[in-house]
């Protein structure tokens, strides 16, 4: 048995150094100003479609991203480490978009992909912290999901079964195929690059990357080096269901707030001192 493997990869900004520039006045995020990063729990979920492609001979695992085209690195990255192809999707009308338009974006790909056995990708993206656009896609493909997956421990007779983390404790379930799996932090860390893949694959890039005639020759030459590149028109996409158009979640307000160690206090265990200090911690906005 094969299976056709999709992997949804997102380039994020590392949020784990966020400073104070690290958003716009309009409430987005100021991409320029941090580092960009393979989403760490898509990374997580590349491994487990290694995983797959390991075990079942014949598998393959196609990427797809969605954002600039510099967004193409992560598929580079996943090539390193095993994939076979990718897709960037990228469009000046499918920016601003949030969970509801971006979800809507990746199943149209999805379907123009034809028939895909697994669909897996993080649990959410660091830069959100939603986790909504895996179940999204599931919603819009009419596919059965599996979310806060660790391990799909074996797939039989066209059911896989997953184990995942919940509050609690972890259980086993099964689910039909085609599905959809969105994948833990706390599964297994992906494989590091393969030196012999990295010098296959470092000069891949998709056509918006491409600014030279040597670099489109190369991809002439060896047509392994090309990420497909897909528009809004190419996934047939409804241009009132994408980018900024396609998406009612607004951005209200943002706070930047800065922890500064002005003083220390001491408390007793009363209940007026633990309520004083909830009090004190909520006017200042360290919880709430």
């Amino acid at each position: 048995m094969s299976l056709k493997i999709v992997v949804l990869a997102k380039q994020v900004p590392d949020t784990h150094n966020v400073g104070k520039d690290a958003m716009t006045a309009e409430g987005t995020v100021n991409r320029a100003a941090l580092p960009a990063i393979f989403n760490p729990e898509d990374l997580n979920a590349l491994e487990q479609a290694l995983r797959l492609k390991d075990k079942f001979e014949g598998s393959t695992i196609s990427v797809v991203t969605m954002g600039l085209p510099k967004s193409a690195e992560v598929i580079r990255e996943a090539l390193y480490r095993g994939a076979d192809k990718g897709f960037v999707i990228t469009d000046r009308c499918l920016g601003g978009a949030d969970t509801l338009a971006t979800s809507y974006t990746i199943s149209q790909a999805l379907r123009k992909l034809g028939k895909i056995d697994i669909i897996l990708g993080g649990r959410q993206a660091i830069d959100g912290d939603t986790a909504q656009v895996g179940p999204q896609v599931a919603q819009k493909l009419n596919l059965p999901q599996v979310t806060y997956a660790e391990e799909i421990l074996s797939i039989k007779d066209g059911l896989a079964t997953i184990r995942r983390h919940i509050d609690g404790g972890v259980e086993t379930v099964e689910c039909p195929l085609p599905m959809v799996v969105t994948v833990n932090g706390s599964a297994a860390p992906c494989r590091p690059r393969n030196a012999k893949r990295v010098m296959k694959y470092k000069n891949a890039s998709c056509p918006a990357e491409r600014t030279t005639p040597e670099a489109e020759a190369m991809v002439a030459e060896k047509p392994y080096l090309n990420i497909e590149q897909w528009g809004a028109a190419d996934i047939n996409a409804d241009l009132n269901q994408v980018g900024k158009a396609g998406s009612p979640t607004n951005v209200k307000a943002v706070k930047n707030i800065v922890f500064q160690a002005k003083h220390t206090c001491s408390m007793s265990c009363s209940d007026a001192d633990v309520e004083c200090l909830i009090v004190e911690l909520l006017s200042n906005n360290t919880i709430g």
